[in-house]
C-alpha cells in the first residue's frame, strides 16, 4: 500500500492560522493531555498502519470521548500511532478534517451536521461511509406534569402568553428555552423555528454552556418547577429525565428546517413530529487521507456500535466515572465484551490494505 503524508500535529501555530486566522489559539482550546493518547503502540512489521500518524478531533462534549477513543484504539490495532484529540467546535472540525488538519471525527450526526459538511467542502475533500450509530434522535421537552396540568402537547402551543410565561425563568414574562451552543448544529434550527412558529414574542433562546444550563435545569425540576429544553439521545440526561415519565417530547405544528436541510420532512413513521429528523451518527475522515489509508477507510466504514451502549457510558460519565482513566476502561470494557466483533473489524480493514 501506498503511505500517507502524515498529520501534521507539531505546527499548530499554522494550523490554527489556517482555521481561525489571527483569532488566535486561545480561543480554540486546542491540545487535550497525553493521558487521552490510546495508549502503547502494537508492536508488529505487517500493521498497515505503521509509521503514520492520526490527529483526532472532537467537540468539547464529553459525552463523546467514549465513541473516539474506541476508533483511536481501534486504529493502533492496525499499527497508527494515534494522537491525543484535539477539540473544536464543530463547523471548524468539518473545516479541520477536509484541509487534512486533522484526520476523522467521530461523532459527526447526519443530517444534523449536514450544513457544516456541506461548507467545509462535501463528498469531494470528506469521507463518510457506513453509519457508527443509528437512530439518534432530539427536539425539545417540558416536564411531565405540566405538560398533563395544561396540555401542553405542541411546541407552538407557547404562543400563548399564560403558558409560555410557566417557564419563564428571568423574569420577563418570555418562557426560557434552553437550546444548543452557538457552532451546534441545533442552532441554527432552533433559532429558525422560533421565528417559523411565530414564538418570537413569547420564548426566549437561552444559550451559554449547555451542560452547566441543564444542571441548573435539573435543579429547578427537582425543586418541582416547570422546565423546557432541547435535549438529543444519546445524553445522560434521557436516563435521569426519562422521556414518556418524567418529562414528554413537544411536537413542532409542521416540518420547517433551515439552510441545506429545507424542505426535510421530520414526520416520524409513528406520525409524531418532534421537529429535527432522525439522524445517523458517522466517522468522517478527510478523504485524500482514506483513499491513502485504505486500512482506516475501511474501519471507518465497518465500525458500529448500539445507541444504547452510548447512553449507558453516558450515564457513567454522569455518576461521577468522568476521568481518563475511566473513559479508557470503559472502552477496554466494551471491547473485551464485543472481542469477535472488535477483531472481525481488524481483520477486514487490514484485509482491505492487502488488496490496495
Amino acid at each position: 500500500m501506498s503511505k500517507s503524508v502524515q498529520t501534521p500535529t507539531s505546527n499548530r501555530h499554522t494550523r490554527r492560522q489556517l482555521l481561525l486566522g489571527t483569532a488566535g489559539a486561545a480561543a480554540l482550546g486546542l491540545g487535550q493531555p497525553s493521558s487521552w493518547a490510546a495508549g502503547q503502540k502494537v508492536p508488529g512489521d505487517a500493521l498497515p498502519g505503521k509509521g503514520i500518524t492520526v490527529l483526532p478531533v472532537k467537540s468539547a462534549l464529553a459525552e463523546e470521548n467514549f465513541q473516539t477513543l474506541l476508533v483511536m484504539k481501534a486504529l493502533q490495532q492496525l499499527g497508527y500511532t494515534v494522537k491525543p484529540w484535539e477539540e473544536l467546535d464543530y463547523p471548524l472540525i468539518h473545516v479541520a478534517v477536509a484541509n487534512g488538519d486533522a484526520s476523522f471525527m467521530a461523532n459527526h450526526w447526519n443530517p444534523h451536521h449536514a450544513e457544516f459538511y456541506q461548507q467545509a467542502g462535501g463528498d469531494a475533500k470528506l469521507s463518510r461511509k457506513g453509519v457508527y450509530a443509528a437512530g439518534a434522535a432530539q427536539g425539545y421537552m417540558i416536564d411531565k406534569k405540566t405538560a398533563d396540568e395544561h396540555k401542553i402537547t405542541h411546541l407552538d402551543q407557547l404562543k400563548d402568553p399564560g403558558l409560555a410565561a410557566l417557564f419563564d425563568i428571568d423574569g420577563d414574562g418570555k418562557a426560557n428555552l434552553i437550546g444548543p451552543n452557538a457552532g451546534w448544529g441545533g442552532e441554527a434550527v432552533v433559532a429558525h423555528q422560533i421565528k417559523a412558529f411565530g414564538l418570537e414574542n413569547t420564548v426566549s433562546y437561552t444559550q451559554g454552556n449547555y451542560p452547566a444550563l441543564i444542571a441548573d435545569t435539573l435543579a429547578r425540576f427537582k425543586a418541582g418547577k416547570p422546565v423546557l429544553y432541547y435535549a438529543w439521545t444519546p445524553y445522560w440526561l434521557s436516563n435521569v429525565l426519562r422521556p414518556g415519565q418524567e418529562v414528554v417530547w413537544l411536537q413542532v405544528p409542521r416540518s420547517s428546517m433551515p439552510g441545506v436541510q429545507a424542505g426535510t420532512d421530520t414526520k416520524l413513521p409513528n406520525g409524531r413530529n418532534y421537529g429535527f429528523p432522525l439522524n445517523n451518527e458517522y466517522i468522517v475522515a478527510n478523504k485524500l487521507w482514506v483513499e491513502q489509508n485504505p486500512a482506516a477507510g475501511k474501519l471507518f466504514e465497518i465500525m458500529q456500535i448500539p445507541i444504547n451502549d452510548i447512553s449507558r457510558q453516558n450515564q457513567l460519565l454522569r455518576e461521577g466515572e468522568s476521568k481518563p482513566a475511566d473513559i479508557h476502561r470503559h472502552v477496554d470494557a466494551w471491547i473485551k465484551a464485543h472481542q469477535k466483533t472488535f477483531d472481525a473489524w481488524i481483520a477486514q480493514a487490514k484485509a482491505a490494505a492487502l488488496k490496495s
